[in-house]
C-alpha cells in the first residue's frame, strides 16, 4: 500500500483481539476508500487468540495451526503494519516511538522508529501481575504470550519424559504442577494438563502413569475459584476439577516462589516441579502516567465512555488496557475478550463518524455471560443479557459448542466467513492427521 501523508493517519497499537479486529474494520472502511490511512503496531509478527494460550501449553494447540500474520492481514484488509514494541509517547509532536527489535542473535532487526498520528488508539491488553511477590520472576512462567506457552510445554514433556526414564523409589512424591490464580486461565489450563498427560502416557510410555506421576494443583487468595463469575458456575467447575483429581487451595495467599515449590502465607507449602503465575493482571509499566495521561493503579488509561483518554481528545484506548467506567455506582468495564470485541466495533463506527464531522458514540457493555472450558471432560457457563432475564446456566456439549464459537466469531471478525470456513476445514483435517497432542 503507497504511503498518503495528506490523508488521516488512525495508528493502532497492540494487534491483540481488540486492536486487530479494529484495524480490519478501519481498513475496510476507510483505507480501501482512501478516507483514512490505518497502521497497525504490534511487536510480534503473528496474532493468536490469547484464550487459546492455555491449549498452546497444554500442548492441545500448534501456534502455528492458529496464528495470523499480520503482514498478509494487512495486505488484505487495506491497513499498513510496523513491526515494533511501543515504549514512548510524545502527546506535544503527535508521535509514539518503538523500541529497537533484534533477532535472536542479537543483531539489529530495525532501529528505534517514530511514527506520527492524527488519532491514537491504545489497544495493548494486558499482562500478569506479579504484585511484587518475590521469586515470581525467576521460578514462574507467565502464561502472556505463544512464546511462554510453548516454554511451558516443553518443560512438561521434558518432565513427563524424565518420570518415563527414571525408575522411581518407593513412597517417592509425584511431580506437581502448580497453578497460582484460579482465574478462567489457571481453571482451563488445569483440566488441559490433565487431558494432555492422560494422552501422553498412551505414547509408548509404560513407566510413565499420570495418575500416580503428575499433580496438579491450583491455588488462589480468594475463597472461591473463578471469583468473578457467578458462583453456581464457579461450583460447577471446581466439581469437575476434584473429580479429576485436581487439587484446589482457596484462602491461600503466595508470599514466596522458590526453586523446589511455592510458600503460604498460611504456612503450607507446595513442593512444585513447574509453576505457572495466573493470578491478575496489570497494563505493562511504561503506560503509567504516559506523557501526562491519566492512569490507575494498575496503569490502564482512564477513558470517557467515548473511549477518549480525559486528558488528550486525540488518544483512545480499548480492551483490558482501558479503564472504561459504565456510569453512576457501577464497576469500570471488565478487562474480558467480549469488551474488547464490543469496544472495537464500536469504536470503528465512532472514528467513522469523527472523520464526517459526526459527535462520537458512547460505548454500553453488554455482558453476554460467561464460558469455561475444561477440555474435553466438559465446559459450563451462563448465558446473559437478551437471551433471559437474569442468566441461563448451561453445561456440556452446548457450553462447548458455544465456547468453540466464540474462537470461529472472532475469526470470522477478523478473515470473514469464506476464509474461516476454509480454515475449519483444515483443522479438522489436521484434526485427524496429527497426534492428538503436540509430543515436541
Amino acid at each position: 500500500m503507497s504511503q498518503q501523508p495528506d490523508l488521516h493517519h488512525i495508528v493502532i497499537v497492540g494487534g491483540g483481539a481488540g486492536g486487530l479486529e479494529l484495524a480490519v474494520r478501519l481498513g475496510k472502511s476507510l483505507g480501501k476508500k482512501n478516507k483514512a490511512r490505518i497502521t497497525l503496531v504490534d511487536a510480534a509478527r503473528t496474532h493468536l487468540w490469547k484464550p487459546l494460550l492455555h491449549q498452546v501449553a497444554a500442548g492441545t494447540l500448534d501456534t502455528h495451526a492458529d496464528e495470523m500474520e499480520y503482514l498478509a492481514l494487512a495486505r488484505t484488509h487495506h491497513f499498513h503494519f510496523r513491526l515494533g514494541r511501543m515504549d514512548g509517547l510524545n502527546r506535544a509532536a503527535k508521535e509514539i516511538r518503538l523500541e529497537p527489535a533484534y533477532d535472536e542473535e542479537g543483531e539489529e532487526i530495525l532501529p528505534r522508529q517514530s511514527i506520527r498520528y492524527d488519532t491514537l488508539v491504545i489497544a495493548l491488553g494486558s499482562q500478569t501481575n506479579d504484585f511484587n511477590t518475590p521469586g515470581v520472576q525467576e521460578h514462574t512462567i507467565m502464561l502472556d504470550s505463544p512464546e511462554s506457552a510453548e516454554r511451558f510445554h516443553e518443560r512438561l514433556i521434558n518432565s513427563c519424559l524424565r518420570a518415563q526414564a527414571k525408575s522411581k523409589a518407593p513412597g517417592e512424591g509425584r511431580f506437581t504442577v502448580t497453578i497460582i490464580g484460579g482465574g478462567a486461565t489457571g481453571v482451563e489450563l488445569s483440566a488441559e494438563l490433565h487431558l494432555t498427560t492422560k494422552v501422553l502416557s498412551s505414547y509408548g510410555m509404560a513407566n510413565f502413569d499420570p495418575e500416580k506421576d503428575l499433580k496438579i494443583v491450583v491455588v488462589d487468595a480468594g475463597p472461591r475459584i473463578l471469583a468473578a463469575l457467578p458462583e453456581r458456575l464457579s461450583g460447577a467447575v471446581a466439581h469437575e476439577l476434584r473429580q479429576l483429581d485436581i487439587d484446589i487451595y482457596t484462602n491461600e495467599r503466595v508470599v514466596e516462589v522458590r526453586k523446589d515449590g511455592v510458600q503460604m502465607a498460611s504456612g503450607k507449602f507446595i513442593p512444585s516441579g513447574i509453576v505457572v503465575w495466573c493470578a491478575g493482571i496489570k497494563v505493562p509499566e511504561f503506560l503509567k502516567e504516559i506523557d501526562g495521561l491519566e492512569t490507575n493503579r494498575i496503569n490502564q488509561l482512564v477513558v470517557h465512555r467515548t473511549l477518549q483518554s480525559t486528558r488528550d481528545t486525540s488518544v483512545f484506548a480499548l480492551g483490558d488496557c482501558a479503564a472504561c467506567p459504565q456510569g453512576e455506582g457501577k464497576p469500570p468495564v471488565p478487562p474480558r475478550a467480549q469488551a474488547a470485541h464490543q469496544q472495537a466495533a464500536m469504536l470503528a463506527k465512532s472514528l467513522r463518524r469523527m472523520l464526517e464531522g459526526k459527535p462520537l458514540l458512547e460505548f454500553t457493555y453488554q455482558d453476554r455471560g460467561s464460558l469455561v472450558s475444561l477440555g474435553d471432560y466438559s465446559a459450563v457457563g451462563s448465558l446473559m443479557g437478551a437471551i433471559a432475564r437474569g442468566s441461563v446456566f448451561i453445561e456440556g456439549h452446548i457450553a462447548k459448542w458455544m465456547y468453540w464459537w466464540l474462537h470461529k466469531h472472532h475469526q470470522i471478525a477478523v478473515n470473514g466467513w469464506f476464509q474461516t470456513w476454509l480454515a475449519t476445514w483444515a483443522e479438522t483435517i489436521d484434526w485427524a492427521r496429527n497426534p492428538r497432542i503436540k509430543l515436541h
